[in-house]
């Protein structure tokens, strides 16, 4: 038998999201733009049926889906509602919310990333996460710094996890670690489901 050392597995799962990363970079544009109509559609049904009254979502990045139509036409319909935007910190801190104003211009990290360069940290009710990978299980692969594990394990009570990405993304197992933590829901193109259980 032969045994594979921490570095080969670390090599394997990056080569795996890079790979996971470029087809979506990759979709032709037409298949992108039915596939993000489709994605608006579901995603504006669930959070009809979840009926959050706040949720915490990304900037799109690397050709991820773009949620920001969706949260703006949700946060229209309800001025009650609030949505927040992730204030990435150093590697190993949980990230911090805070509210999104869909006319302000917002600073960039260090990523180029834009984010809420002030105001108070909130605690949105469920967070829609973008994946590079998932599974049936509600296992999710990220960008390997593990962000979105750390912070939700920080938060209490924990938000409803929804993880959203292109049906490409899906895998039979992402071979989960011990510290990951899966979606309560998982969404795309073709459809909205909550997680199996293990």
């Amino acid at each position: 038998m032969i045994e594979t050392s921490d570095a080969d597995d670390r090599a394997a799962r990056k080569a795996r999201r890079l790979a996971l990363m470029q087809a979506r970079i990759d979709l032709p544009v037409p298949v992108r733009a039915a596939a993000d109509a489709a994605l608006a559609g579901h995603l504006t049904a669930l959070l009809g049926h979840l009926a959050p009254a706040s949720l915490g979502f990304c900037w799109p990045y690397r050709a991820e889906f773009d949620m920001r139509d969706v949260v703006a036409a949700w946060l229209h319909a309800d001025t009650t509602r609030w949505a927040a935007l992730p204030v990435v910190g150093v590697t190993g801190v949980p990230m911090r919310w805070r509210r999104w104003d869909p006319r302000a211009e917002l600073p960039l990290d260090r990523y180029g990333i834009p984010f809420p360069g002030d105001g108070p940290d909130l605690h949105p009710e469920l967070l829609l996460i973008p994946c590079n990978g998932f599974d049936a299980r509600g296992y999710r692969i990220g960008y390997g710094a593990g962000h979105f594990d750390r912070t939700l394990a920080a938060m209490q009570p924990r938000p409803l996890a929804i993880g959203v990405a292109y049906e490409l993304a899906r895998l039979p197992d992402t071979q989960p670690q011990a510290h990951d933590l899966p979606m309560d829901w998982l969404i795309t193109e073709g459809g909205a489901w909550p997680r199996q259980s293990s």
